[in-house]
């Protein structure tokens, strides 16, 4: 058998075969050959009988100890942060970053003296990190169940403000009623870019609750599906005479492709003259006079008396939200908890 120790191999077999450039020596388990490189001989850590060849090609001896450094590299952004948030050394660090970067075949940080940014490929082999060292934390709270194939331990989701203050709270609610030993931890990201879904990719969420449509559909790395479509309204101050003809407020997360198409087609509708924070404080503008604006209905549960709200015809606007995770935790019982719960509210 061929048994992987830091960059040596050793070839553990009942009789001496032909090594050329190797040392051997005689044990209890046989002879063991031990060569410098990544394989040699029939077979490799995988017991798959394919040699281990290339950069890269020692990835699969990656630590957790070795993934926490990175995380805490990429987290404080600094080697000496890093080292005072882990209880080492800098020069520790430093090494075991080094011994990444050498199993990995990539540059992870461009160090500097404003401290270490993670390159392109550092940024993928630290969401990589994050979900792994998640799935051991995972693991470790799915074996100390109570019984087998109970939720339990924390659970973290982002959500997007909306989603966040109108769809989690009950569904959240109904989860600690079933299964008490999970802990949520909510984080309200804002659906800008990447948004949860980006979350989710770099390993901080374990389940988001995104936007999907056509402009922006589940990643290929992730699995999810739709909760719920919710149509967009007009929104205008209570017993104004000519709400159109008010200025048109915005937000950024609402300036998406899910509406431009249906806004351009719309003449009455003038450019957004006003951009707001969020949609909190689009509900407020409108409530005080200031303009009118278009948004979704889970952005205008629980809006004053001061605002009315205006269908918009069967050609409105709609726009699917609904949860994506990674196709690791999908069968995890806590994800898939929730899961169930979002689906109850939502239906």
């Amino acid at each position: 058998m061929k048994v992987a120790h830091g960059s040596w191999w050793e070839l553990v077999g009942a009789a001496r075969p032909a090594a050329p450039g190797g040392r051997w020596s005689r044990t209890s388990e046989g002879w063991v050959v031990r060569v410098t490189g990544y394989a040699y001989g029939g077979g490799d850590a995988r017991g798959d009988g394919r040699g281990a060849t290339g950069p890269g090609a020692e990835a699969r001896d990656l630590a957790p100890r070795e993934l926490r450094v990175l995380v805490a590299v990429g987290r404080e952004r600094g080697f000496s942060a890093a080292a005072v948030a882990l209880g080492m050394t800098q020069s520790a660090v430093s090494h075991s970053v080094r011994g990444s970067e050498r199993k990995l075949g990539a540059v992870l940080f461009e160090r500097g003296r404003t401290g270490a940014t993670p390159t392109p490929a550092g940024e993928r082999a630290l969401g990589y990190a994050r979900r792994v060292l998640r799935l051991l934390e995972v693991m470790a709270a799915e074996v100390r169940a109570t019984k087998a194939d109970a939720p339990a331990g924390p659970l973290r989701i982002a959500a997007f403000r909306s989603a966040a203050l109108h769809l989690l709270p009950r569904a959240l609610g109904r989860l600690a009623e079933r299964h008490p030993e999970v802990v949520p931890e909510v984080r309200i990201v804002r659906e800008v870019g990447r948004g949860t879904a980006g979350e989710v990719l770099d390993g901080r969420a374990d389940l988001g609750i995104a936007t999907l449509g056509t402009t922006s559909p589940v990643p290929p790395e992730l699995v999810g599906g739709v909760l719920l479509e919710e149509g967009y309204a007009l929104v205008h101050p209570a017993g104004h005479p000519a709400p159109r003809t008010l200025p048109l407020i915005d937000w950024t997360e609402n300036c998406t492709s899910y509406t431009r198409e249906w806004w351009a087609g719309q003449e009455w509708l003038p450019p957004a003259t006003v951009e707001a924070e969020d949609d909190g404080a689009v509900l407020s503008m409108v409530g005080t006079g200031f303009g009118m604006a278009v948004m979704p209905e889970l952005s205008l549960v629980g809006a004053p008396p001061s605002v009315r709200i205006t269908d918009l015809g069967p050609e409105r606007p709609t726009r699917s939200v609904g949860y994506v995770t990674t196709p690791e935790l999908a069968s995890s019982p806590a994800v898939r908890a929730l899961i169930r719960e979002l689906r109850a509210v939502a239906g």
